[in-house]
């Protein structure tokens, strides 16, 4: 199957973002000088920038990164869980900024849409509201079960290996797909109404929304090109709600425990890492398909069933 060739992301809203994190990554460590310590070092929330940041497009889940990287560095399993639960929804405002700059006008297209100045930009728009709601539907229902009972590393271990068995799977059938739709604006509701539905197992943590996004695009006639990008702008208005959301919910628990300074350097650094992670997933995508991910699925879902039997997380 010919790879379609993804548009380059421009140089210049690369060099944009990523200045304006650098820049406020500096003001907020440069404010932090002198400050009480808080539970979350300066080091932990840039690590956990860095993880979100670069797995949050990535289809290998980030939830799972993070939780399992919380772990290891025993991380928000005493009184202050629910901060750390808290910033790791929060420091998506990173990822948020990164696709809001790589697709900007795809962005500035839908929102001419609303006004009736742009039709590709409206038909877009309502696909991508559509795909949203099943998620958020869904997501009210059973959030709070899943966090229950499913946010733990071997839960997260065996969707990691599920969701690498199906990516290696979808691999070997993908050469018989042809693809009918190669335009996020020619996405109709009946197309976007199963991606949405695809989209709600990814509150199942470790599955991943991009990979479940891409996948049921690609099985329903959506060229990868054009199922990459819806993917990431259904991640704008999903990511963007849950973030809001949480802040609504705990921002008061999380502004009390950590102050300001220390979840804006982990925003700033998940803003930086998302830039240069889409810009990889693009090129890889476009060159070599997502057998790697499936792989990288395997291993890492191994490496942590080993990590729980020896008890070190």
């Amino acid at each position: 199957m010919t790879r379609p060739s993804h548009p380059p992301m421009r140089g210049r809203a690369s060099a944009r973002l990523t200045a304006l994190a650098l820049l406020l990554l500096a003001v907020a460590a440069s404010c932090s000088a002198g400050k009480e310590s808080s539970p979350l070092s300066i080091a932990h929330a840039a690590i956990l920038g860095l993880v979100e940041g670069v797995t949050e497009y990535l289809p290998i889940s980030s939830t799972g990164h993070l939780l399992i990287t919380e772990r290891l560095l025993d991380l928000g399993t005493g009184a202050d869980k629910a901060a750390f639960d808290t910033y790791t929804v929060v420091i998506q405002v990173g990822a948020i900024l990164a696709v809001l700059g790589i697709f900007r006008r795809r962005v500035v297209s839908m929102a001419q849409g609303v006004v009736g100045k742009s039709e590709d930009g409206r038909q877009a728009l309502i696909a991508v509201v559509v795909a949203f709601l099943p998620f958020a539907i869904v997501g009210k229902l059973f959030n709070d079960t899943v966090k229950e009972h499913l946010l733990a590393p071997l839960p997260v271990a065996i969707a990691w290996l599920v969701g690498g068995a199906v990516i290696l799977m979808f691999v070997a059938y993908e050469p018989q797909l042809t693809p009918t739709v190669d335009s996020v604006s020619a996405i109709t509701v009946r197309h976007a109404a199963i991606i949405g539905v695809a989209q709600t197992l990814a509150l199942i943590p470790g599955t991943s929304r991009s990979l479940v996004t891409i996948l049921a695009a690609m099985l329903i006639g959506i060229s990868l090109e054009a199922a990459v990008e819806f993917s990431f702008l259904l991640g704008l208005i999903t990511l963007s709600s849950a973030t809001a959301y949480e802040l609504l919910q705990n921002g008061s628990t999380l502004y009390e425990t950590f102050g300001v300074v220390t979840p804006l350097i982990g925003i700033a650094v998940a803003c930086i890492a998302a830039v240069v992670s889409v810009r990889f997933m693009l090129d890889w995508l476009n060159r070599r398909g997502l057998a790697v991910f499936g792989w990288y699925r395997l291993a890492i879902g191994v490496i942590t069933i080993g990590l729980i039997l020896a008890d070190q997380i």
